[in-house]
This record gives structure tokens, C-alpha cells and sequence, in this order.
């Protein structure tokens, strides 16, 4: 199974930057959205591939975050949210059920600004979304989880980690907190792949900052430790133009 994923940095901006024709292109099984900014209302009109069915879960507020799952591959079940009304407002966890695991969309809480949401997101956020990943993998199937997961986890990922430490995304809080997720029994796909620097995922739209690669790597396939022997490649597609983030993908079979 071949799995995509992209922060699309609003999912109508990207259907006119050329989304379908990207999927139609790259000819995924699954495509896991976030940063929709959108209800299934606000994109009525566009006409998907065809073979896929999508599924949303959007904030309750208008035009922000949301996540949203195409596949052509039937998922046993759909969920929605990780079972906390203090974390499900905004749309950012979205799973569906195939036969050997678990594919978990997420756009997880940046920190902000000024660090204003961090005590949130490495305090709150964090451990309830590992408790959940938890229950999933006690269900009896391995999880994998994707999406803009807004850290930078090592020094390799991110062109400048010297002058950007306590900046968000990249503070030891945060970065102590993906070691922890992973500790708790789970593996960076790209990285079982991939040892090399220079390799990113989102990049500043100022400065020219994508041409000259100054960027980070903040999308990520996670997986359980249990699916290592089936990941067949994992790969980061700087080339795609249509949002601040590129695709990042998975195979798994």
C-alpha cells in the first residue's frame, strides 16, 4: 500500500494549485490530508478521482486546521478524534481501519509565536495523543500515524537548529516529547531509510527560503515497532509544488 500525506495549507488554495491533478499523477492508495481549512460543504463542486472516497473531520471553527482521508481502499471503520472534547474542536486526528493496522491522519498544535501554546501542546496535547495511539495498538493491530506533526525532532532535521532552539517547533520540550512517543514502542519511518541531513518538509515562504532549502522536517510516518519488517521505502517529494509543505510518503505491504 502506497500512503501520502500533505499539510495542503487549505485544501481549496491547493485545488487550485493543482491537487487532483497530483493525485492523479502519483497514484497513491491513501492520501491523508491536514490544514484542510475546509467543511465538506466548502468543496462540494470539486469532482475527486474517481475510485476514491474521502472522508473529513473539520474544526468547528471556520478555516482552520481539519484533516481529511482519501483512499481507494475501503477502511473497516472511520474515527474521528481522539475521544477528549478539550482536543477534538479542531479537527486534527482523523483515523481509519484497514486489515493489518491502523492509519492515523493528524495535524498536531503548533506552539506559536512566543512559545504561547507550548505548555498545551507538550503538557496536554502530547500525552493524550500517545495514550490514544496506546488504545489503538491494544485493539490487536500496529498503528501508523502521519501528518504535520509541527516539531523538528534531531539537529538533522532542520537547515539551522543552532539559531532556532527555542524557537517553535524546536524546543527541547517539544523534540523530549516525539523521543518519549517514539520510546513508547514506535519508529521514524523516513529515518529507518534515510540517515542524511538536508531533507525537509516545510519551508519559511520568506527569505526564498524553499530555493535555497533552508527548511524542516515536520511531516512525518510514524509506525509501530511491530510494522518495521513490512515498510517497503518512505520518501519526502520536495518538487511538489501548492503549499508551504511537500508530500511525504509510505510504503507498507
Amino acid at each position: 500500500m502506497r500512503i501520502i500525506s500533505w499539510n495542503v495549507n487549505g485544501v481549496r488554495a491547493a485545488h487550485r494549485k493543482g491537487l487532483l491533478d497530483y493525485i492523479k499523477a502519483s497514484d497513491a492508495d491513501v492520501y491523508c490530508l491536514q490544514e484542510t481549512k475546509a467543511h465538506p460543504g466548502d468543496v462540494q463542486h470539486v469532482e475527486w478521482p474517481r475510485g476514491y472516497e474521502i472522508h473529513w473531520y473539520s474544526a468547528e471553527k471556520k478555516g482552520y486546521s481539519g484533516t481529511a482521508v482519501l483512499t481507494r481502499v475501503r477502511p473497516l471503520a472511520v474515527k474521528t478524534g481522539i475521544g477528549s472534547p478539550a482536543h477534538d474542536r479542531e479537527g486534527r486526528v482523523l483515523a481509519v481501519e484497514f486489515a493489518d493496522f491502523w492509519l492515523v491522519d493528524v495535524y498536531q498544535p503548533n506552539s506559536q509565536r512566543g512559545l504561547t501554546r507550548l505548555d498545551y501542546r507538550v503538557g496536554e496535547w502530547d500525552p493524550a495523543f500517545r495514550r490514544y495511539l496506546k488504545r489503538l495498538e491494544s485493539k490487536g493491530k500496529p498503528a501508523v500515524f502521519c501528518g504535520d506533526l509541527n516539531v523538528a525532532h534531531q539537529d538533522i532535521d532542520l537547515a539551522n537548529p543552532k539559531t532556532n532552539k527555542r524557537n517553535a517547533g524546536f524546543t527541547d520540550e517539544e523534540r523530549g516529547s516525539f523521543t518519549k512517543l517514539l520510546d513508547s514502542g514506535f519508529v521514524d519511518t523516513f529515518r529507518s531509510f534515510n540517515k542524511d541531513g538536508g531533507h525537509y518538509s516545510w519551508w519559511s515562504q520568506m527569505g526564498d527560503c524553499r530555493a535555497r532549502n533552508i527548511g524542516w522536517r515536520v511531516d512525518y510516518f510514524v509506525a509501530s515497532e511491530k510494522l518495521v519488517p513490512a515498510l517497503k521505502g518512505a520518501w519526502i517529494s520536495p518538487e511538489v509544488m501548492g503549499s508551504d509543505h511537500c508530500p511525504v510518503g509510505l510504503e507498507i505491504g
